[in-house]
C-alpha cells in the first residue's frame, strides 16, 4: 500500500483543522470540471489566528513561514472537506500568497515557502506547483499570511 496524502501529514506530526466558514459572500471552493479553486485560507488554528501584523515589524520571517505552512493546511481542509479524501488530489497547479509586510520587506519567498515546501512533503512531486508571492499592505483580520490554490482532481 502506497502513502497517502493523509498518511504523510500524520508521518509529519501534522493534522488537517476543521474547514473554516465563509466569513462573507463567496464559497470556500469552487470546483468546475476537475479543477478546485480555493478561496485565500488564513493562518487559522482552532478559530484563533497564530500571529497577527506585518512581515517586517511585528512578524519575524519564520514566524510568517510557519503561518504560510498553516494557510496550506487550511486550504487541505477546505480540499477534503470539498472530496472526503486528500488522495483525490491529483495536482496542486498554483499556490498564491499574500504576505502583509512593510514596504521594505523582500522575503516574500522565504516566508511562502512554508507553503510550498508542505505541499511537496505531502503530495511529492504532484505537490510541485506554479506561484505568486505578494506583498501587501494588509490582510483580513490582520493577518500576515493568506493562501490560495487552483488544485487538479482525480
Amino acid at each position: 500500500m502506497s502513502e497517502t496524502p493523509s498518511m504523510r501529514l500524520a508521518a509529519l506530526g501534522l493534522h488537517l483543522p476543521k474547514a473554516a466558514a465563509p466569513v462573507a459572500t463567496y464559497v470556500p471552493v469552487a470546483r468546475t470540471g476537475s479543477l478546485l479553486v480555493v478561496s485565500g485560507q488564513l493562518p487559522l488554528s482552532g478559530g484563533t489566528l497564530k500571529a497577527t501584523g506585518k512581515l517586517g515589524e511585528d512578524v519575524s520571517p519564520e514566524l510568517g513561514r510557519e503561518c504560510a505552512e498553516l494557510c496550506l493546511l487550511n486550504v487541505l481542509a477546505q480540499v477534503q472537506a470539498e472530496l472526503g479524501d486528500l488522495s483525490k488530489v491529483k495536482r496542486i497547479v498554483r499556490l498564491g500568497g499574500f504576505i502583509a509586510c512593510t514596504p521594505d520587506f523582500t522575503q516574500h519567498a522565504t516566508v511562502m515557502n512554508g507553503a510550498s515546501d508542505l505541499a511537496v512533503a505531502v503530495f511529492g512531486d504532484a505537490g510541485r506547483h506554479a506561484r505568486s508571492t505578494i506583498g501587501v499592505p494588509s490582510l483580513p483580520l490582520d493577518a500576515p499570511v493568506e493562501v490560495e490554490a487552483l488544485i487538479e482532481i482525480a
